[in-house]
């Protein structure tokens, strides 16, 4: 679909606006942004101040997370409804919703937002969700770990499979979605074991060297500083302007 471009009416203007982090969850909209080829401005979110939570911030997204992407219908929040939003509005990157294929991609796209990614959360941030316990902190690691080990075995199976929106020859959302998670599970907590390895996940890892090499990983990467190879081989980043913690 070209842009601008005009949908039900409304003519959508030329540039969206992310309110971005480096190498925050903000990465996977601007990686599935470029994808599609959709203009953007990018609006930093100094995390050192913790602009996230200032009461500007805050009238766009009253969770104080990142990332925002302002829309000509307003802003959005949560990084799998910004997605699935793109996907729908530009019509690449995901199956339509009259597909047969849709309802299979709705619950993977879900289960990484709703398990995996809010699991990670939990695994990199525990005094937020258990209290600042050091013991109770490890417990809630050990678990999280084992659950997450779960998740990324039925997605590497889900890879090994012949799905047109999943570890296919072009990328969708949700695969986009899934590297960026693979690369903070190489990197983050900092300093904490390292229990996570890609090579275990061998149809992952195949996912992730093919995205590495796309235009759109390249710009990210410039925009960034995600390092020559930000899924295979990940290194913290080195961004030009804010930070990623």
């Amino acid at each position: 679909m070209p842009w601008p471009f005009s949908y039900a009416g409304y003519q959508y203007p030329m540039t969206y606006r992310l309110h971005y982090a480096p190498d925050n969850a903000s990465l996977v909209i601007r990686l599935a942004l470029e994808e599609l080829g959709a203009p953007y401005d990018t609006v930093l979110v100094d995390r050192a101040s913790e602009a996230q939570r200032s009461a500007d911030y805050l009238a766009l997204n009253p969770n104080g997370l990142i990332p925002v992407l302002e829309t000509p219908h307003g802003a959005l929040f949560e990084t799998g409804a910004i997605l699935l939003w793109l996907a729908d509005t530009h019509g690449k990157l995901a199956p339509a919703p009259e597909h047969p294929a849709r309802g299979d991609f709705l619950k993977w796209l879900f289960f990484v937002s709703n398990a995996l990614h809010a699991e990670m959360r939990m695994l990199f941030y525990p005094a937020k969700y258990i209290g600042d316990d050091l013991s109770h902190q490890a417990a809630l690691r050990t678990s999280l770990q084992k659950s997450l080990t779960a998740h990324l075995s039925k997605l590497d199976t889900l890879a090994s499979e012949a799905h047109p929106w999943f570890a296919a020859k072009e990328p969708s959302v949700l695969d986009i979605y899934v590297v960026t998670l693979l690369r903070w599970l190489a990197l983050y907590p900092k300093g904490g074991a390292r229990w996570f390895s890609l090579k275990e996940t061998p149809h992952l890892l195949g996912l992730a060297s093919q995205v590495e090499v796309r235009t759109s990983v390249q710009a990210a990467i410039l925009a960034e500083g995600l390092g020559p190879s930000p899924f295979t081989a990940p290194s913290y980043a080195t961004p030009p302007e804010g930070s990623a913690t």
